[in-house]
């Protein structure tokens, strides 16, 4: 049995953490074959522990690519991130002895000796962050700024400034694609966004316009004209925010188009997406691009535009085309700030990946392709995309053509330290309870993100400890892959279910993929690799995506093809397919699979539109919905709200009730 300690494929050699003794595998194949797929760096016993989460971005960055260098040879350092304090809650589950650090900056002096120096990043090229973290890995380095290297006293192993042009995104990465990927491990890609927006405290927003009713069909998309003439008074320009008015169905604000006018000459003109908008935009990170040339920003999401007047200006108007359920609000003062975006950054160093960040559209998206290609089929590309919603489906799509599967986690926190946790996950079949079929209409909630193991690590635990979780049967999905890059937290989950919880695999099983657009050759490694992790954790269902339609209006179905490799290679008894109006019963292969239905709002809108979906049900046989449940704007609460409402002829039941049912 090969060890848990980390091992990596490089160059055609594997290369053993820790000094440990390994047998070299044949092949490429053979080592795949036998190696974690994210592996772990050595169990953590002992753990310098520090809040860092009021610190700049800059400082955050330095001490998470030094806890990749440090961890890489054993796991010491562990930080807690944000204000909300998930690294906190999961601390105790390390089992580690922890020693506190109040001043967490004193961790580098502590900890300097173990890394050969620093690798400057330039802050005129926001790129060169994923660069000098992909360098930071490969040379045993932290990095940082010149400011930053000189305070620490940090020799200067590579100083990145002046070598790339900032306005080309392309250059920077074919350097680091051609240079150092031949250095990197293949076994894992990643792809993080070099900043992060920040909000900057005691901002004074002025409310100009908002719409109070749930408008989800554009029907009142018009021009607005905004008067912002009392905002001239600021030395830095005008700030125009966009938000979601109602942040609990997906609807928020969308734009068509701006114009600006200053005492009646106009001063500004353009359309989101294209080049026009690019110096107005202040802050787009939160927002996505829709297919209507339009710029949106849903949920607790946001985008900001900023203006500048001419000196003297007494008159400022902006004339917006805008729709949907907006919030739109002003003020003078810089809202926010940029600066690096350190997360995850720790697993990246130690395993020594190539970091990128490339829209998957364009000539950024053909690099991608090439990137993509260059890896063995089952490669997990770990982080995210850019754009949203259209950066998920044309991201996840471009990486399944190239047979590589996506794991969410660019908010990921402390991956070297949780992968290297001892916790029992179990790999026994939650056993069903006895059910017999009658004319009903069975129900099964599913939440959905558990593919995402960030969210796995974050919000899920919030929705975990509400104490209305268990009221309702409910499925929640997670990601198998926390088997070996968190499981204390799988087996904290496992632990502490209710009899009306049930964990299933979320999309599409081991990482999240379109099987569908997988080349044909290379599905059974898929699903092989699926079938691994689902009888690792005693998981027999799964909430599956596949591709998109050519149009791009809506999901292609599960084919023959495709179940049948998953009959093969896996134990699922069931499928829920990503469907969202939730017309879709088949059963290839003899899996049953069914598509979800996705009501909007809350839980009395949810139950209307039930009723609404049963109206031509005669109730002479049994009726069954795969009711999805939005894991940002829901809670255990409000399922337990939904489950109040639905009295008969609903009967809400656990995914495996469900497709035993389903299965009679």
């Amino acid at each position: 049995m090969v060890s848990r300690r980390s091992f990596l494929w490089a160059n055609g050699v594997v290369l053993a953490a820790g000094g440990l003794g390994l047998t070299l595998p044949a092949s490429p194949a053979a080592a795949r074959a036998q190696a974690p797929l994210l592996p772990g760096f050595g169990r953590p016993t002992r753990l310098d522990f520090a809040d860092i989460s009021t610190l700049h971005g800059n400082d955050q960055l330095l001490l998470t690519t030094l806890q990749g260098v440090v961890n890489r040879r054993r796991p010491r350092l562990y930080f807690n991130y944000t204000p909300e304090n998930y690294d906190v809650r999961w601390l105790p589950s390390t089992g580690a002895t922890v020693t506190r650090h109040d001043r967490p900056l004193d961790l580098i002096t502590r900890y300097k000796n173990e890394v050969r120096g620093a690798i400057l990043h330039d802050p005129a090229v926001p790129d060169s962050v994923n660069v000098a973290t992909t360098l930071a890995g490969l040379e045993s380095a932290v990095a940082a700024t010149a400011e930053q290297a000189a305070q620490y006293g940090l020799k200067t192993i590579t100083d990145l400034r002046g070598r790339f042009d900032p306005g080309d995104v392309l250059a920077t990465y074919r350097w680091q694609l051609d240079t150092l990927f031949p250095r990197c491990t293949h076994a894992l890609l990643s792809g993080l966004p070099p900043t992060r927006t920040v909000k900057v405290g005691d901002v004074q927003w002025r409310e100009v316009a908002r719409e109070s009713e749930r408008i989800r069909d554009s029907s009142n998309r018009e021009v607005r004209t905004f008067d912002l003439s009392q905002e001239l008074t600021g030395q830095d320009g005008v700030y125009l925010r966009f938000q979601d008015s109602l942040g609990d169905d997906g609807w928020g604000a969308s734009v068509g188009s701006v114009v600006v006018k200053a005492d009646g000459t106009q001063i500004a003109s353009f359309t989101p997406g294209t080049e026009a908008e690019t110096p107005y935009l202040f802050d787009g990170l939160n927002s996505a691009l829709g297919g209507d040339a339009n710029r949106f920003a849903d949920g607790g999401n946001y985008f900001i535009y900023r203006f500048t007047a001419p000196p003297g200006a007494k008159q400022l108007l902006v004339e917006v085309d805008l729709w949907n359920q907006y919030l739109v609000t002003a003020t003078t003062t810089a809202p926010t700030r940029v600066e690096p975006f350190p997360y995850f950054r720790d697993y990246t160093v130690a395993m020594r990946a190539m970091v990128f960040w490339l829209p998957p559209s364009g000539q950024t998206g053909e690099l991608l392709d090439e990137i993509l290609g260059k890896v063995e089929p089952t490669t997990p590309y770990a982080g995210w995309f850019s754009n949203d919603v259209a950066g998920e489906w044309g991201g996840v799509d471009r990486a399944s053509q190239h047979a590589v599967e996506v794991v969410p986690a660019d908010y990921y926190m402390n991956a070297t330290v949780h992968a290297g946790v001892a916790a029992k996950v179990s790999d026994r079949v939650r056993p069903r309870p006895q059910a017999t079929v009658r004319n009903k209409v069975y129900l099964t909630l599913t939440v959905g993100e558990g593919d995402n193991v960030q969210y796995c690590q974050r919000r899920m635990r919030e929705l975990w400890d509400d104490p209305a979780r268990g009221r309702v049967p409910t499925n929640w999905t997670v990601s198998p892959l926390l088997a070996e890059i968190g499981p204390a937290l799988l087996a904290y989950y496992q632990r502490t279910v209710t009899d009306n919880d049930l964990l299933i695999a979320g999309p599409s099983g081991a990482g999240y993929t379109y099987p569908g657009s997988w080349p044909e050759k290379d599905v059974d490694a898929y699903t092989e690799l699926t079938g691994r992790f689902l009888r690792r954790t005693g998981m027999d269902l799964v909430y599956a995506y596949n591709h998109r339609k050519p149009e791009g209006d809506g999901w292609v179905a599960f084919d023959e093809r495709i179940v049948a490799s998953y009959r093969k290679n896996t134990p699922l008894r069931g499928i829920i397919q990503s469907w969202e109006s939730g017309d879709l019963q088949i059963r290839p292969a003899g899996i049953p699979v069914i598509g979800n239905f996705s009501p909007q709002g809350k839980a009395q809108e949810y139950r209307d539109t039930l009723l609404r979906k049963i109206e031509g049900w005669d109730g002479t046989r049994p009726l069954f919905i795969a009711g999805a449940v939005n894991a940002w704007n829901w809670t255990p609460s409000d399922i337990a709200e939904l489950g109040a409402l639905l009295t008969d002829p609903f009967e809400i039941v656990r995914g495996d009730v469900f497709f035993h049912l389903l299965a009679k």
